[in-house]
């Protein structure tokens, strides 16, 4: 059972139809002592990286987060609920973020190296390419994914870079560590290798319960 955890920032509507289309079931919640019979998790998120930490805190869900990771408990960031999983965000200053994952979300640039200018917010399909070998790939091909953001993770650990997109910068495009995933843009939006991450995302959460 896949739990999405709802906190007032996430685009629940298309990620809910897109594990309907996977036929794993699931459930929407804010509520930490519902989201504690989950399997795994989908951290999902659309809006500022301070107000969704402050959403987090206030209902406790970072607690919740921290708690189910801990124990072992698959979790998968989406977009903004990617950054979330880093150490902090340059956003209006500096936030703290649930530091699951190194690294910092720092402004996309106006430009790229050749000084051509770039659109910020970053919106549209992207090349992904692949470099560290994970599970939750092990399923999709090199393809294009739908992108909408405004910042990207920078000082992360190479160990941890699955799949990255260029925008004038490299792009963490996919990340993970250990049972900590993240994707930067929008599995549910990105036809075939979005729904392909997703689908193995249920499958690993599947064989975790088994082994359980």
């Amino acid at each position: 059972m896949i739990g999405v955890i709802d906190y007032g920032m996430g685009n629940l509507y298309s990620v809910s139809k897109a594990l309907e289309r996977v036929g794993v079931p699931y459930f929407v919640s804010e509520k930490p002592k519902e989201l504690r019979e989950a399997d795994a998790f989908i951290l999902p998120g659309v809006g500022s990286f301070g107000d969704a930490m402050a959403n987090l805190r206030s209902a406790t869900l970072d607690q919740l987060i921290q708690d189910m990771v801990s124990e072992g408990r698959l979790l998968l960031g989406i977009c903004l609920g990617m950054q979330l999983l880093f150490d902090q965000s340059e956003e209006n200053g500096s936030t703290s973020g649930l530091g699951l994952l190194k690294g910092k979300a720092v402004r996309l640039k106006a430009e790229d190296k050749e000084g051509n200018k770039l659109k910020v917010p970053h919106m549209g399909w992207n090349r992904l390419s692949f470099h560290n070998e994970s599970p939750l790939l092990a399923e999709t091909e090199e393809g294009y994914a739908y992108f909408v953001h405004s910042y990207y993770i920078e000082g992360m650990e190479k160990d941890a870079l699955l799949a990255s997109a260029d925008y004038g910068v490299r792009v963490p495009a996919v990340v993970g560590k250990g049972n900590v995933f993240g994707a930067q843009f929008h599995p549910e939006k990105s036809s075939t290798v979005g729904m392909s991450i997703l689908t193995q995302f249920t499958k690993m959460a599947a064989e975790m319960k088994v082994k359980k």
